[in-house]
């Protein structure tokens, strides 16, 4: 880019802060929740239900609203939800039992 376009873009970025800041327009936020107490509550619509499945075993999900999150019964897992958005990540789902193969320590 030439000189003349550099020094006009910045003039132009410079009079759109001082025009903001005359306005008393706040900065956007783009990262998290922007402050908001309880951004990560959003309400999870449900009738999406019929449509998700677990990546998995590409079974039905149920939904928990205690721990806001889509159970997966027969793996035994759980997708967390966040602002209303199911992450359906296995990497990200959280194991809610035990397995039942496994043998449980004995006390000594």
């Amino acid at each position: 880019m030439s000189q003349n376009a550099l020094r006009r873009i910045a003039t132009e970025y410079c009079s759109f802060r001082t025009i903001r800041r005359f306005l008393q327009i706040p900065e956007r936020n783009l990262s998290g929740s922007g402050g908001v107490k309880d951004a990560g509550k959003e309400a999870f619509d449900v009738s999406l239900l019929e449509f998700l499945v677990c990546p998995l075993s590409k079974k039905p999900l149920r939904y928990e609203e205690t721990t806001n999150e889509l159970i997966n019964e027969e793996l035994g897992i759980a997708y967390p939800i966040i602002d209303g958005i199911p992450n359906m990540i296995p990497q990200d789902a959280r194991l809610i039992k035990e397995n039942e193969g496994a043998e449980k320590p004995t006390p000594s």
